[in-house]
């Protein structure tokens, strides 16, 4: 505990960009987090690394890594939430395989079952609702494969505020019928996969379901533009959407 304390002191001024764009600094601040495990219903066991704020109970931030499984980038945005005053839970859908290539990573997203991944983050949900850190206030943040799946975990769960990047968000009115919360989305319009005509879908299929229209951004840039460790990050958008995102749970977590 001593030396999670230290690392996160030193780490404290250095900006998440900085950290996440260094493979060291993002190693040094994902081993601040503590690993956690829960059972489902079939026994199998599945994990997740936690990371709390200093002082007394705080809203609750549910993480879902991208295809590449959860490595040190997403655990270091976890820390960062911490930081920010959050008890964050970086959820593993992938059974502890991180992909090092896209190949990889396909094989491993497309391993995925839903309803076992569905079960996963409700699971997870209640496991945050009953941690003594915690408030009563909880979202969801996910990024590309785990953007379509902090939506899911929405639909299959109550939680106060969604953000999705770059993730899919094709679901029906009746689906979003059951989301209890409000929905922030951040889309690249160079995205030939989660595209325009994707997200107008969804905002038409939140208006039939009766839901207030989510707060949707689009970036001049490309799929994946917030990941530093890509080809395709885009410094001044990550930035932008980070702070949109910082509002936007400060808004609706408290």
């Amino acid at each position: 505990m001593y030396a999670r304390r230290e690392i996160l002191k030193s780490l404290g001024a250095v900006p998440l960009a900085t950290i996440l764009a260094s493979p060291e600094l993002a190693k040094a601040a994902a081993s601040t987090l503590e690993n956690q495990t829960l059972k489902l219903d079939n026994g199998k066991s599945v994990s997740a690394a936690l990371a709390l704020p200093d002082g007394g109970p705080a809203p609750a931030v549910m993480l879902i890594h991208e295809w590449w499984g959860l490595n040190d980038q997403i655990k270091s945005v976890a820390a960062e939430f911490a930081k920010s005053g959050y008890v964050a839970l970086a959820v593993d859908l992938y059974g502890g395989n991180v992909a090092t290539d896209p190949e990889e990573a396909r094989k491993y997203m497309q391993a995925t079952e839903a309803k076992e991944a569905t079960e996963t983050l409700q699971k997870w949900n209640g496991w945050l609702r009953g941690h003594q850190a915690t408030t009563n206030h909880l979202g969801t943040v996910g990024w590309c494969f785990g953007g379509g799946w902090s939506l899911n975990a929405s639909i299959a769960s109550p939680v106060d505020a969604t953000v999705v990047y770059y993730g899919n968000v094709t679901r029906s009115p009746e689906e979003l019928a059951k989301l209890q919360g409000p929905v922030q989305g951040h889309f690249a319009t160079q995205d030939k996969w989660i595209n325009q005509e994707m997200v107008d879908g969804f905002v038409a299929n939140m208006k039939q379901a009766g839901q207030k229209d989510p707060e949707i951004y689009w970036y001049e840039a490309d799929h994946a533009f917030a990941n530093p460790s890509g080809g395709r990050y885009d410094q001044e958008d990550a930035q932008l959407s980070w702070q949109r995102t910082q509002a936007f749970l400060k808004m609706h977590l408290g």
